[in-house]
């Protein structure tokens, strides 16, 4: 008999999901912030048109390459230090299986008997998977610590899509002037439509609708630039 399989759960691990979304949107809404925290102490020092655009592209430029090294990088020795502790783990719980293999036997029947087994019945259980030293293993890894032998996030590939969406988000505040914008309305409204979006799309990991998710990525974004646009604007005016 064979059964299929109505559905697959998404990543929600330690994949690349996780440093992408949250990449995207620091990238999106630090540099929008940096962008607006500029503009706001340029306009109280009397910058305006070419000089103010060069202001804001080389603050923006800055933003994104220094964001995006800062966020790969933080994200790979993150990752890379957590598998590590993780692989440390996993390595003494070969070692006490090969040690004390009555023991560890005995600890996996118990945790059977807590999921509602029978002792017999998870002894029996813990004794065929006893047999098998890798299978033993993954199961101890998997019903003590709750992570996978096989299944370890790659510090690689968190760091590159961290780099990569932080740099794709903190494009898009800069793309206006970029492109010869002198004043802040494209960019404000490039900006408040991305933020919507990326909290609409992020609805779809999550269990909540995509205007209440986009709502509030644009309630947020908003205030991070207004606040950031007030203090560069009194810093630009006592400096």
């Amino acid at each position: 008999m064979s059964f299929d399989i109505g559905h697959e759960h998404r990543d929600v691990g330690g994949g690349w999901l996780r440093p992408a979304v949250f990449g995207a949107m620091d990238g999106l809404l630090s540099n929008s912030s940096l962008i607006a925290g500029i503009a706001g102490g340029s306009a109280a020092a009397g910058l305006q048109g070419a000089n103010l655009r060069t202001t804001l592209v080389l603050a923006g430029f800055a933003g994104l390459v220094g964001g995006a090294f800062s966020m790969g990088a933080g994200e790979y020795i993150s990752v890379a230090t957590q598998s590590e502790s993780i692989m440390s783990e996993i390595e003494a719980e070969r070692l006490e299986l090969i040690r004390n293999p009555e023991g560890e036997l005995k600890e996996l029947a118990h945790i059977y008997e807590a999921k509602g087994l029978s002792p017999e019945l998870a002894h029996e259980v813990a004794a065929i998977i006893s047999e098998d030293p890798q299978r033993a293993l993954a199961v101890h890894v998997q019903e003590e610590m709750g992570v996978s032998v096989e299944g370890l996030p790659s510090a690689w590939v968190a760091g590159i899509s961290s780099f990569i969406a932080f740099s794709l988000g903190a494009l898009v505040p800069l793309l206006p002037y970029l492109f010869g914008a002198t004043s802040q309305t494209p960019a404000i409204a490039l900006t408040a439509i991305s933020l919507f979006l990326a909290g609409a799309v992020v609805s779809r990991v999550t269990t909540k609708s995509w205007w209440f998710n986009g709502s509030r990525q644009l309630v947020v974004g908003a205030a991070a630039g207004g606040i950031t646009y007030i203090l560069g604007h009194l810093v630009g005016g006592v400096v």
